[in-house]
């Protein structure tokens, strides 16, 4: 080969090698938040202590983003969020509370509603030493960073919701059969709910199955009857001896998700399918009565998402009339958007947190004209004296 030729291809494969360095989450530490939650018995409501896990990225950045996972996730879920934000953010990206090495207080149940998970990211935040995030979130996530913009505007100054859309606490607490008939795929839900021990058998049974089984792509899709069933989770997958390999992990990042999930198993994470968490989260929005959010929200919807059509649902749910300030964007891909999709999925995101700074930008402008105007005004006013 040519010299230049060969010194150009040693630079081609250089910068591509460069660009492809694969995410290896056991070589992040992790720091511990030691926070309260309530535990709801029976006849008893108590305080109890609980260790939440979180990587900490980058905190000499101005702004914070928060990465709240959804189920059955964990803080890695976000490993090209990561590389494309972590230069020039601030990254708090956390276990919640019984996934992975998080603690939970038991009482599933009821001892993790939205509201709960909300109280864990301002400990988290508190114990980090920041003072407001932007709040990004995929799945329950989205949910969790909805609550916590509703809830706690000053904590958190802006969303990212992708897939769930944001659900108004205005109307009546809706079960989730209502939705079956025209989103058949949440049927899964009344299983993990109504045959909890049932669920845990069967997603405990091989890890390994279960993760493979549930982040699918659109060109690795799972079986068409996936979800929609009341007695199985993974029924769909009966007559496949073995699943393919999760198709946007490597290997690594595959048995880092089994040896995370084998800590402590899926019977802590399924508390947001519990209809009793629901309801008390629900209650307490709707007490509370501030259904808006003024924050600025971008929400992401993926095109070709088996579990449901999340843009359709939106509409349904009525969610851009409580969003004073919702930006929409559609991207490719199944439930895993920012994993399966990331180049769009940041894109959007980063086009996004650019539009907030030059907002930011423009306000600190006229702050500063309107104080020009005034000591111009004032100077005028001396000279007449």
């Amino acid at each position: 080969m040519h010299r230049g030729r060969w010194l150009l291809f040693l630079f081609a494969a250089t910068v591509q090698a460069s660009t492809t360095v694969p995410f290896k989450p056991s070589e992040y530490s992790k720091e511990t938040a030691h926070c309260k939650a309530t535990r709801r018995g029976v006849d008893v409501e108590k305080e109890v202590d609980i260790q939440l896990k979180y990587v900490d990225i980058n905190p000499e950045a101005s702004t914070t983003l928060l990465l709240v996972h959804g189920w059955p996730s964990l803080w890695s879920s976000w490993s090209n969020q990561i590389q494309e934000f972590k230069e020039d953010y601030h990254l708090v990206v956390p276990d919640l509370r019984g996934f992975g090495e998080s603690t939970h207080p038991g009482d599933v149940p009821s001892s993790s509603t939205i509201p709960d998970m909300v109280g864990d990211l301002v400990c988290i935040l508190e114990n980090a030493k920041v003072e407001s995030a932007v709040c990004v979130g995929h799945d329950w996530g989205s949910s969790i960073c909805y609550e916590a913009a509703r809830s706690r505007p000053d904590k958190f100054t802006a969303v990212v919701g992708i897939d769930v859309p944001y659900i108004p606490a205005a109307g009546h607490f809706v079960p989730i059969e209502n939705f079956l008939t025209i989103v058949p795929s949440l049927t899964y839900q009344l299983f993990f709910d109504y045959k909890t021990d049932e669920a845990v058998a069967e997603l405990d049974r091989d890890i390994r199955r279960t993760v493979r089984a549930t982040l699918r792509t659109v060109a690795s899709a799972p079986p068409a009857s996936f979800l929609q069933s009341r007695g199985s989770f993974l029924g769909a997958w009966k007559d496949i001896k073995e699943i393919d390999p999760v198709p946007f992990f490597s290997p690594e990042e595959e048995d880092y998700f089994v040896e995370q999930y084998s800590i402590q198993g899926f019977r802590n994470t399924l508390g947001f399918y519990s209809t009793q968490n629901r309801k008390l989260g629900y209650e307490l929005a709707h007490s509370q009565g501030n259904y808006t959010l003024t924050l600025p929200v971008l929400a992401i919807y993926p095109t070709n998402d088996p579990v449901a059509n999340w843009s359709f649902l939106a509409a349904i749910l009525k969610s851009a009339a409580y969003l004073e300030n919702l930006t929409t964007e559609l991207v490719p891909g199944a439930h895993w958007p920012q994993l399966e999709f990331p180049d769009e999925t940041n894109k959007a995101i980063r086009k996004w947190l650019d539009g907030l700074k030059e907002a930011i930008t423009e306000e600190d402008v006229v702050v500063v004209e309107d104080q020009e105007d005034v000591q111009e005004h004032h100077g005028h006013f001396e000279d007449e004296l």
